[in-house]
């Protein structure tokens, strides 16, 4: 067993299982608690309870990360590894929502689905109060009480048999939708073991950016957020291509994007896969990888939207986020910007110089996206690897960003990655990024500051890093993994060669 130090990476996983815990016992103070508990456990004790609550979880918080980043530089076989995600993990499985309320969105449209609603053209204030669901719907954002839902529909249906298996009892509800995203969280970690298995990379060094990532555990363990589904989906998706079964890797991947679109983007890639290993004329080839991956997909999305009855609405539900302004989306704050400043010079309306610049952002997306694909197509990039740059790529520029979205590429880069710039920014602001939302689910300024303050630290200890492995020895450091799990001095010395640009192998 590694060690840093003094300390085993037993004692790393005590002490982060202890700060989960801490995350969890302040969540039953200060969680995203909802409207109405019919059971009173979910419920607000008071402004005193709620000051000791802030206090626990940021703590917690606090302690997970550190135990995380010192975990990494330990050194820790795939079985302590595994052992430690399930300590961190099992504190937050029965406390309430963390830092989001959007699992009573997924509720309330369950119960919707299983209503009979469209709920591609009406949000959950349907929903009859004292009915299935109906306490689910009243804990729902405000701004999202009338919005249509953007999931596809083979996420509906899992929230729906949620609603139908609970009766849309809130409680026992949250518990159905978490065990989804535990279920996605095993998906994940095997799709990491083998992918990482397939690219030569260390299996630990995977795992820990990949699946005991902070980020990861309180955004999907502990705010259920369906992102981990689409991840992990994706993921087996991709890993199934690689080994030939591009069929089966397609429709997981079709399931995938009825989750949330995003993933539609692996087709691409996993084409790249599929034409690459096809034989015969060069026309051949190149139809079946642009085409066959994307009408597999296609049909398993048209077959399940039609044994679910939901209809394809989502398709043009698709936009409803981009509404919401989030400060983490760089095209969103300068068409912000830009907008105010013409209003202020010429008295212009601002949201169409918004509305511009969001899709010029995504324009630029696009473009990257096909760059990374030729690459990988003409071998210049590894195709997966590539796909985890361009999931990164669309992160950066969508018109709406959360710090969980960051995953879609961080579980990708983990597995195919040594080092580089992405795998050390991913690294970085998943430590950053789970101080920008509080337990309760608001977006505090002083959140953005942390998340500033963590940055830089991440950035100093880089450095640091990289300089103790310039002289030959990483202070503390006895028994390094070979990737960038436990060695950030590895990330940065390859961030300094520019392995991560678009043109490496």
């Amino acid at each position: 067993m590694g060690a840093t130090g003094t300390w085993t990476t037993g004692g790393f996983r005590r002490l982060g299982a202890a700060g989960s815990a801490a995350i969890a016992l302040g969540g039953w103070a200060v969680g995203t608690l909802p409207a109405h508990d019919p059971w009173g456990l979910w419920v607000d004790h008071g402004p005193a309870v709620r000051a000791a609550g802030y206090a626990l979880s940021y703590g917690g918080l606090t302690v997970l990360v550190v135990a995380w980043w010192l975990y990494g530089r330990a050194g820790a076989s795939v079985r302590d590894t595994l052992v430690t995600l399930g300590w961190w993990t099992a504190p937050l499985v029965l406390a309430p929502p963390l830092y989001s309320a959007d699992v009573y969105s997924y509720i309330a449209q369950g119960a919707m689905v299983l209503e009979g609603h469209d709920v591609y053209s009406m949000g959950p204030s349907v929903l009859d109060p004292d009915g299935p669901g109906g306490d689910a719907a009243a804990s729902v954002g405000g701004h999202w009480t009338g919005t249509p839902a953007p999931y596809g529909p083979f996420f509906l249906l899992l929230a729906r048999g949620v609603a139908w298996a609970t009766g849309g009892t809130l409680v026992p509800a949250v518990l159905g939708m978490r065990l989804i995203a535990l279920g996605a969280l095993v998906l994940v970690v095997w799709a990491l073991r083998n992918l990482a298995r397939e690219h030569g990379r260390s299996e630990s060094a995977a795992l820990w950016l990949g699946a005991l990532n902070p980020l990861l555990l309180i955004h999907v363990v502990g705010g259920v957020h369906n992102d981990g589904l689409m991840t992990g989906l994706m993921l087996a998706g991709v890993l199934l291509a690689l080994r030939g079964r591009w069929i089966t890797g397609s429709a997981l991947i079709g399931l995938a994007t009825m989750v949330k679109s995003p993933a539609a983007v692996a087709l691409l890639f996993v084409g790249v896969v599929v034409g690459r290993a096809a034989t015969g004329p060069v026309v051949r080839r190149v139809v079946k990888g642009l085409l066959a991956p994307g009408l597999l997909a296609a049909a398993v999305v048209v077959g399940v939207t039609f044994l679910g009855g939901t209809g394809f609405g989502w398709i043009g539900t698709q936009s409803v986020a981009g509404r919401i302004h989030t400060a983490l989306s760089l095209s969103s704050d300068l068409g912000l910007g830009l907008g105010e400043l013409l209003r202020l010079l010429a008295g212009t309306d601002p949201d169409p110089v918004k509305a511009a610049v969001q899709n010029l952002g995504l324009l630029i997306a696009l473009v990257l996206i096909a760059r990374l694909a030729w690459h990988a197509t003409t071998g210049r990039t590894e195709p997966v690897r590539a796909l985890g740059l361009a999931l990164l790529a669309l992160v950066a520029l969508s018109p709406m960003v959360q710090p969980w979205y960051l995953l879609w590429a961080t579980a990708v880069l983990a597995a195919t990655a040594s080092g580089g710039r992405a795998l050390g920014a991913v690294t970085v602001l998943s430590a950053a990024l789970v101080y920008e939302t509080q337990p309760s689910g608001s977006t505090p300024p002083y959140g953005f500051v942390l998340a500033a303050l963590v940055c830089a630290a991440g950035v100093l200890l880089l450095r640091r890093d990289r300089a103790g492995a310039g002289r030959g020895h990483v202070p503390g450091q006895r028994r390094p993994l070979e990737t960038a799990a436990n060695a950030p001095a590895e990330i940065v010395s390859e961030t300094a060669s520019g392995a991560d640009a678009p043109g490496a192998r």
